[in-house]
């Protein structure tokens, strides 16, 4: 393909440039940026009044330097709307009144709400303020939208990870503006119930009355959980060991409602065209119901970044269809993306966004190429294959940063798709029967028990591919310049036929010398010997590392959290997941360590170097890496710290 005839594939990487560098910290105020803009569309107007030709790169130049002004001043926007949701005194006050944003959702012991909080007291009495608290509470009775509640106490914010490479669950929480959190219990008292009714939680209340009649009509709870994320997009109650057995099995995506379900939709919503004739006319107003159609189920579904993708791609190609124009799926593709990044800028952070663009991407550029393996010359076998590809494709654009993110690559992918794919096919259609049919009493009853027994198929099948042997690649890494040199090579394999074959093994050459020299950068500055300390509340965990030997002792950290806190450093940095034990001789409340030749003193975890002085001292600072210390010893609080010897 030539990239030249994809305008908006060539536009968006200018809009992510200008948000990334707005998102990590360039300083460009909002008047700077709109005056920046201004002064380009000046320019243009100018070399526009001129009868003389022009050099084509000045308008060029000028365009791609105003999205990438947009893209700065979008964030700005954004950021300056983040900061106005958080209110600090909310940590000091004494009570607050807030308003239920939703239903509560049940959790092994409490059940989980957002609240919008509208005043707070303190010491001088009620302040206005705003912002939202994630809270657990175990309240006889449920919180339904729109409730004003009294809260006693104040919320706390939101702590970052302490230990490198840790989730970072504050960040993923502040995109959605939500910056505290609280504990309840039963301190909380009603105040007003006149809004619940509002038109404003009217989508709360239907996605609350579908959830209903999923649990009222499908007996196993099992199967309630799967159809509920399936068609409403409801995964938040999902049992751990079915989410496992998904996610091990690269099936996962089935249960987190994405273009896939919307592309489902969208084939049921057209099937009707196919056997009935219809006028112009009639073919496009019926076509613009379909999109009305596809965007109620999006906003049904929560609105997601892959649904609202694929919503917009489907919108876009059904506008093509009433006026017999067939548009690139690529400008298509580029387009839906530049319109999620003008409504939420920070949207490009999101691993959904990254993900879903990439399967998209990957699908339109390798699977013609996967498609020429083979031509079957019987249908099914030509679907089967079809399904192949498609499958291949994205597992190929999308495995590089899946490893990147979670370490993780499922063997069986292929085969579990093949099987659960059409499946889920036939449970969306028969789950979608259910909800329309439902209050007919024979019909809802048989099609609640249909939809149990195909989800329960659906899952045997689910857990029987996850017990294959070798079935879960773990602990995988890769680095960002080893995934784009995947990306490269991809591209450069689609375009080997018709592109330029010398630039782009320049551009391979050029990848593969920048992945080298960073792996050689990292091996260089990797030293031979070093302490890691993990300093939690409950305890303290320490991974030596001596050449090649890796070793650990575990000062009553909790084995529960080493999953969630240590695991992903150790994965990232490949020492094991169970290291050796190290050696220590206990000196009453001190444990003296040979292989560092160093003192620990459990009750004030304080750290004394012996004859071997550390060469430096780190301690990790979210979003930092690591900052030195300098210091003959170590009192290690709750943090990390790097010892390098």
């Amino acid at each position: 393909m030539r990239f030249a005839d994809f305008p908006f594939l060539r536009y968006l990487p200018f809009l992510i440039a200008g948000v990334f560098l707005s998102q990590q910290g360039f300083p460009v105020s909002i008047l700077i940026s709109a005056v920046l803009i201004g002064l380009c569309w000046v320019i243009y107007a100018v070399f526009l009044s001129r009868k003389k030709n022009f050099n084509k790169l000045v308008p060029a130049t000028l365009g791609y330097g105003m999205l990438f002004l947009l893209g700065l001043l979008l964030s700005e926007i954004q950021k300056i709307h983040a900061a106005d949701s958080f209110d600090p005194s909310l940590e000091s006050c004494d009570s607050y009144l807030a308003r239920v944003g939703k239903f509560d959702v049940p959790k092994p012991n409490s059940q989980e709400n957002i609240l919008e909080v509208v005043q707070f007291k303190d010491s001088l009495g009620w302040h206005d303020s705003k912002g939202k608290v994630l809270i657990y509470h175990k309240g006889k009775s449920q919180l339904l939208p729109g409730q004003v509640i009294l809260v006693d106490g104040a919320p706390e914010t939101i702590p970052p990870p302490i230990f490198p490479d840790e989730f970072d669950y504050r960040g993923f929480l502040a995109r959605k503006d939500i910056h505290f959190r609280q504990f309840i219990g039963e301190k909380h008292l009603l105040v007003d119930s006149s809004d619940t009714d509002s038109p404003k939680f009217w989508l709360e209340r239907l996605r609350k009355s579908l959830a209903e009649i999923i649990a009222e009509k499908v007996p196993n709870p099992e199967s309630r959980q799967i159809a509920a994320a399936l068609l409403l997009g409801q995964k938040e109650s999902l049992d751990r060991e079915i989410r496992n057995a998904y996610a091990e099995t690269g099936t996962m995506h089935i249960l987190a409602v994405s273009g896939l379900h919307v592309g489902i939709i969208y084939a049921i919503l057209l099937f009707p065209l196919k056997g009935i004739r219809l006028t112009s006319r009639q073919r496009k107003s019926y076509l613009v119901l379909v999109v009305v159609l596809i965007w109620i189920y999006a906003v049904l579904t929560g609105f997601s970044p892959s649904v609202i993708r694929a919503a917009t791609m489907f919108s876009l190609l059904t506008a093509g269809q009433m006026r017999d124009r067939k548009p690139s799926p690529w400008n298509i593709l580029a387009f839906s993306a530049l319109i999620m990044i003008v409504m939420d800028p920070a949207v490009i952070f999101e691993v959904g966004f990254q993900l879903s663009y990439l399967a998209v991407g990957g699908i339109l550029l390798l699977q013609p190429l996967i498609l020429r393996w083979w031509l079957p010359r019987n249908r099914a076998l030509e679907y089967i294959w079809q399904m192949t590809a498609v499958s291949l494709a994205a597992q190929l654009a999308t495995f590089p940063l899946s490893v990147l993110y979670f370490h993780i690559f499922p063997s069986y992918f292929l085969i579990a798709n093949l099987v659960i794919i059409p499946l889920s096919f036939v449970v969306m259609n028969t789950g979608i029967l259910l909800l329309a049919l439902h209050w007919i009493p024979w019909i809802g009853a048989g099609l609640g028990w249909a939809v149990n027994g195909l989800i329960w198929f659906q899952n045997w099948i689910t857990r029987t591919i996850q017990q294959f042997p070798g079935g879960n690649m773990e602990r995988l890494t890769i680095t960002f310049s080893g995934m784009l040199l995947i990306w490269v090579l991809l591209i450069v394999w689609a375009n080997w036929e018709w592109g330029d074959r010398k630039k782009l093994i320049y551009l391979s050459a050029l990848l593969f010398f920048i992945w080298s020299t960073d792996q050689v950068i990292r091996e260089v500055r990797r030293p031979a010997t070093e302490i890691l300390i993990f300093s939690g509340e409950k305890g303290i965990l320490m991974d030596f590392k001596v050449g090649e030997s890796i070793y650990s002792w575990n000062e009553d950290f909790p084995p529960e959290q080493i999953s969630f806190s240590i695991e992903p450093n150790r994965i990232a940095e490949h020492r094991p997941q169970i290291p050796e034990s190290a050696f220590a001789v206990e000196e009453g409340e001190v444990l003296w360590f040979p292989l560092g030749d160093f003192r620990f003193d459990k009750d004030s975890r304080k750290f004394r170097w012996g004859k071997d002085k550390p060469i430096r001292i780190e301690q990790f600072s979210f979003p930092n890496s690591w900052e030195s210390l300098a210091s003959d010893s170590l009192i290690a609080n709750n943090g990390a710290f790097r010892i390098v010897f």
